[in-house]
């Protein structure tokens, strides 16, 4: 039987303004799985993500490999879950590619020689290596995306959680993201506007909207169904239409 290693009961979170951003919350992500959170803006996506590292706190049950979301276990917790912003550049401010992929795995306290195999494992798996002397700064916004991608790597998550990953980019680079999605092998959360990409790498959905969750299921269930999308602001992704 495939491992349950997120279980969110209740979930409920306001902004300091009062305004609510989750509602009533309850997801169960079980091991390999690849799940796409979809929604209008403003449905509480990135919110939701950002619970699963702990770097926000709302009321009702966390609980990531069996650990409570609570103080004393979120290092443990970080090892486990990787987040990878929507914009790269909050994730990439050493002076090379190199210190960049280093630093979590040096912060992890790994033996240095480990750190070097971590970083280079890391970007070959996003096709990345050779950069390590190169600053990220100077890079296209495609390969700062992958480098960031490789900072999470190279602590080696069982856990993936992407923000908009294949936001502000051109064609060609977001096919190549999508192909790094498809081969990547941790569990994967998702949060994007980019159906298409879903109906791709993701083998279940949850549509969120107004900070609850409006439907959830099987990836093509969700994605064919016309009226579903248009109630929650979201249109049949091109690949759907026939």
């Amino acid at each position: 039987m495939t491992e349950k290693i997120i279980e969110i009961k209740g979930l409920h979170y306001s902004y300091p303004d009062g305004v609510a951003a989750l509602r009533a919350i309850d997801l169960d992500v079980f091991e390999g799985e690849s799940i796409g959170v979809i929604g209008p803006n403003g449905a509480g996506k990135s919110t939701l993500l950002l619970h699963l590292n702990g770097i926000l706190r709302g009321e009702g049950d966390v609980r990531v490999f069996g650990l409570e979301m609570r103080d004393e276990n979120l290092k443990k917790i970080r090892s486990k879950i990787g987040l990878v912003f929507q914009d790269p550049e909050s994730q990439l401010f050493m002076p090379t590619v190199f210190d960049d992929v280093a630093f979590g795995p040096i912060n992890m306290e790994m033996p240095q020689a480990k750190v070097g195999e971590q970083v280079a494992k890391a970007l070959r798996e996003v096709d990345m290596t050779g950069s390590e002397k190169r600053a990220a700064h100077h890079m296209s916004f495609g390969e700062k995306k992958r480098v960031s991608i490789a900072t999470v790597l190279s602590m080696e998550p069982r856990v993936l959680v992407f923000d908009e990953p294949t936001g502000n980019l051109d064609p060609k680079h977001r096919r190549s993201l999508i192909n790094l999605l498809k081969r990547l092998k941790p569990t994967k959360v998702i949060a994007t506007h980019d159906l298409d990409m879903v109906a791709e790498a993701c083998s279940r959905v949850i549509l969120l909207d107004k900070g609850e969750i409006a439907a959830s299921g099987n990836t093509a269930d969700i994605l064919k169904d016309k009226r579903l999308l248009e109630a929650h602001s979201l249109e049949l992704p091109p690949s759907f239409i026939k």
